[in-house]
């Protein structure tokens, strides 16, 4: 490679406007640093011969600096190594663009098209980025190496060498067809594919929400990178970036999101069925409920928030699931999700209170009452095996004296504490109540189970689940699927 192209290359990543967050994602960022180094080292003109040890200053300059090149290609191959997937560094560079959070995704993932302006600067941006992913890892490689042997260290140019022949077969090795190399295609202008990149982020959505269909939300792992000034997740964080575009680090897409589908599941139809028609009211754009799903520990109320998500997750439908233990900083998720075009499900698992802390009131602001209503395209889906969510307790009920005060004198403020608790619970649109099943409907649940998993019941199928369930846990679909989990496995009922 010629000076001119290691200074084009470099002005390319430092001139990315719309893109600028991946001026410092580890793959690009360590590359900017290489090529940095490699411009401003002290060796001149890269064709040239080392400086003469006669010139002192300049000789030292040039030995001096080798250590950083070394670490810096070392920095580069290791960050290739965990974001290539085993691809091609110009298809890493092409998933970047297609997961970048930036103004013009945001734009691009709804019905309209982004304002010419920010078209404008994007197109430019993506011919950077064809630029950069054009970028022959070997070619870099080997002039590293070149550099090195005129320091004097010639193992050390053979190793990277070697390592540069080494990726330049990874490169050069047959790739499966992807959407994203047919978007990006090579030997092409990165900028002549804007239209199409625009219907891809349309279909897909953008950034970190387009990845995947179902999320974990962290708030509080991404508060603390920023303290630390650590990197989050695939990038560290510029501190010029708005919180539209700081948020989506926080949410981390579910790598193995449980397969549970709406054919696995039976019973419960008529509780499954809400779920089902709130669920398409709130994708069709009409009112819509949050749901509480409450009953007994394992009957399936997890099983069916997540098994209808993923029956619509086809219809650009999200499953956010958020801790209780971060719920005070909902109203900064909400501003996130509320100016995006897609719809969230925020779920919250086994939702309990102790206290009416600063997580009970940001809930029950944003169920209802509030300043700020909640975005339309954003609800919440909570099970619990409280009715009431809080705890109660002796002490938080008004005492026989202050009853007959009350009622006497029409002051209701020795039950303020007790209608506090209950609030939260009203504040749902629907409440769905999950029992523990009968005893035929366990064996039904059994049943269906193994008939899903390819086993035929026998004889004795219906009396060892009957054993199970008065063994262990009782009954339930948890219990069930634990029975059917066991006899898949090709074991003897335990402890036998």
């Amino acid at each position: 490679m010629t000076t001119g192209q290691i200074n084009g290359l470099l002005a390319d990543i430092l001139a990315l406007a719309v893109f600028s967050g991946l001026r410092d994602h580890p793959l690009l960022g360590s590359l900017r640093v290489l090529l940095a180094d490699m411009v401003s080292g002290g060796w001149g003109n890269f064709g040239e011969e080392a400086p003469d040890k006669g010139d002192l200053a300049e000789f030292e300059g040039f030995t001096e600096s080798w250590p950083d090149l070394v670490q810096d290609w070392a920095a580069f191959t290791s960050a290739l190594l965990q974001f290539s997937r085993d691809s091609s560094f110009y298809l890493s560079v092409a998933r970047l663009v297609a997961g970048d959070d930036n103004p013009f995704t945001h734009a691009a993932e709804g019905p309209g098209n982004p304002p010419p302006v920010l078209c404008g600067l994007t197109k430019t941006d993506l011919s950077r980025l064809g630029r950069i992913a054009g970028l022959e890892i070997h070619s870099l490689g080997f002039q590293v190496a070149e550099i090195l042997r005129k320091a004097g260290l010639e193992q050390a140019a053979q190793n990277i060498e070697e390592e540069s022949r080494v990726l330049w077969a990874a490169a050069h090795q047959p790739e499966a067809e992807t959407e994203l190399a047919a978007l990006f295609p090579g030997n092409s202008a990165w900028g002549n594919a804007l239209p199409g990149f625009i219907e891809y982020l349309r279909s897909h959505g953008a950034g970190v929400l387009g990845r995947a269909s179902a999320f974990s939300w962290h708030p509080q792992v991404f508060a603390a990178s920023q303290d630390a000034s650590e990197d989050l997740a695939e990038g560290s964080l510029p501190i010029f970036m708005p919180p539209s575009f700081v948020w989506p680090l926080a949410l981390r897409p579910v790598a193995n999101p449980d397969p549970v589908n709406l054919e696995d599941l039976q019973g419960y139809e008529a509780q499954r069925s809400v779920v089902i028609a709130n669920t398409r009211r709130f994708l069709e754009g009409k009112p819509a409920n949050n749901l509480l799903l409450y009953g007994d520990r394992g009957t399936g109320k997890s099983a069916t928030v997540k098994a209808v998500c993923r029956a619509y997750a086809e219809k650009n439908l999200k499953l956010i699931e958020a801790r209780k233990s971060d719920l005070a900083q909902l109203p900064a998720l909400l501003d996130l999700l509320g100016s995006r075009s897609r719809s969230f499900i925020i779920f919250i698992d086994d939702l309990s209170f102790e206290t009416t802390d600063d997580s009970f009131r940001s809930l029950k602001a944003f169920l209802e009452g509030g300043l700020e209503t909640r975005p339309a395209n954003v609800v919440i889906y909570a099970t619990s095996n409280r009715r009431h969510l809080v705890r109660e307790r002796t002490v938080d009920r008004p005492d026989t004296a202050q009853v007959s005060s009350a009622l006497a004198t029409g002051d209701m403020r020795a039950f303020d504490t007790m209608q506090e608790q209950l609030s939260l619970a009203d504040r749902f649109g629907l409440t769905l109540v999950y029992s523990s099943p009968s005893q035929e409907e366990y064996l039904a649940i059994a049943e269906h189970i193994a008939r899903r998993r390819g086993i035929l019941p026998d004889e004795r199928f219906r009396e060892n689940a009957l054993r199970w369930e008065k063994w262990f846990n009782g009954r339930s679909p948890r219990t069930a699927t634990q029975f059917v989990d066991w006899l898949e496995g090709g074991a003897g009922f335990p402890c036998e």
